[in-house]
């Protein structure tokens, strides 16, 4: 019978390690808990906001002069005389140039006239950088309301050039309008009165009795031409409040009748409403 006994192993550490393995769960308590804290106080004194939203790479910046170049060349291409077709050529020249056919390919009818009443860019798109293609709306007294498409693009040292031939395309995307949703009803009686009252003179171009509803240094542009008040048919509370959008009919000298939206920014001062502005700002 074998004679086994127990082995008793003594080993010996450092005073050091023995109080950090003892004492290192308290201390990374501590250090989360201290985490939290200084976690918290960063958001409440600068809390995260939101990125500043990129700006669409669909709305280039505008170029005012091309937009002009684009818009008188759709003029020019528009309007033709078949009586006169080599001034409606020569018109067309500094379109053209050596990179397009005479006229910018236009070939004139046998007969007719064509005029161009007004013209304007009612859209735009930036296919490269430097290049834009507009799209003109034309009024014509013969072919009607055409919209056009005009390509231009800067050259080397800066001028303005086309960049392709013309299209005659649609309109931009539009729908009818729908149904507005008015706001919180204004049922305080006496900014009701001072609406009324303010909104029958401002249209009438009274400026002596429409100050008397406004704030001191308040700026208000009246319309050129005087217009009768009938009837407010609605005051509302924009969203963000401070403001009211007065739904009303007026009607011009020549009995023309119109429904109209003015927003009005309105301020209490010692129980009194007051209005500070009326639909624009003049001085911005």
């Amino acid at each position: 019978m074998s004679d086994e006994r127990s082995t008793l192993t003594i080993s010996s550490r450092p005073l050091w390690m023995i109080r950090i393995g003892r004492e290192l769960p308290r201390y990374m308590l501590w250090a989360l808990a201290s985490a939290g804290l200084l976690a918290s106080a960063r958001f409440a004194i600068a809390p995260p906001r939101p990125a500043a939203p990129r700006a669409s790479a669909a709305t280039p910046p505008a170029d005012r002069s091309a937009e002009g170049f684009a818009t008188l060349f759709a003029r020019r291409y528009l309007s033709w005389d078949s009586a006169a077709p080599v001034a409606d050529q020569r018109a067309l020249e500094g379109f053209a140039g050596p990179g397009l056919e005479p006229g910018a390919g236009l070939q004139l009818p046998v007969s007719g006239r064509q005029r161009v009443e007004w013209a304007e860019v009612v859209q735009q798109r930036e296919p490269a950088f430097g290049a834009h293609v507009y799209t003109i709306a034309a009024q014509t007294d013969t072919a009607g309301l055409l919209y056009l498409t005009v390509s231009v693009r800067r050259g080397a040292d800066g001028r303005l050039m086309l960049a392709g031939y013309p299209a005659f395309v649609g309109p931009p995307a539009s729908a009818p309008a729908t149904s507005l949703a008015g706001g919180r009803e204004v049922t305080d009686s006496g900014l009701l009165t001072v609406m009324q009252r303010a909104l029958r003179n401002y249209l009438a171009g009274a400026v002596s009795e429409l100050d008397a509803d406004l704030t001191p240094g308040a700026q208000v542009s009246l319309p050129a031409r005087p217009l009768a008040l009938m009837a407010v048919q609605r005051l509302d509370w924009s969203p963000g409040g401070g403001s009211v959008v007065a739904t009303l009919q007026a009607k011009d000298p020549s009995g023309a009748q119109f429904t109209l939206a003015y927003e009005v920014d309105v301020v209490q001062l010692a129980g009194r409403w007051e209005i500070s502005a009326v639909q624009v700002s003049p001085d911005a």
